[in-house]
């Protein structure tokens, strides 16, 4: 009987993709905050709404013009709805889906074991 090392390749893939994951949820999370400030209507000179918008374009620029943003106008604020923040998210998710199964495929099967002692 032999003992499998620690650092075994699927605890490998199983970090890994619990690190890929993490980062989709930080970006995912900064996006929903995006989406529902600019919805709202929340000031953009506010620094924390200033501090997600710049951070948030930088990940939505392969999607800006894919549709049009619908604008209304109220009367103290104007709300914006982004469809390129929606379609950004899905897309960044299957990105993600896509690379855990890629390094679930890529270390599947690879048992590395223990040498065994010579007597």
């Amino acid at each position: 009987m032999s003992d499998k090392i620690i650092n075994s390749p699927e605890k490998k893939a199983f970090t890994s993709g619990r690190m890929v994951y993490y980062v989709l949820g930080v970006l995912e999370s900064l996006l929903v905050f995006r989406l529902v400030f600019r919805l709202l209507g929340a000031n953009p000179e506010s620094g924390f709404v200033s501090f997600i918008y710049s951070i948030t374009k930088i990940f939505l620029v392969p999607f800006e013009a894919i549709f049009r943003s619908a604008t209304t106008n109220g009367i103290e604020t104007s709300a914006v709805l982004e469809p390129g923040t929606i379609i950004a998210m899905i897309v960044y998710a299957l990105i993600a889906w896509g690379i855990v199964k890629l390094i679930i495929i890529l270390t599947k099967g690879q048992d590395i074991e223990k040498p065994q002692p010579q007597a």
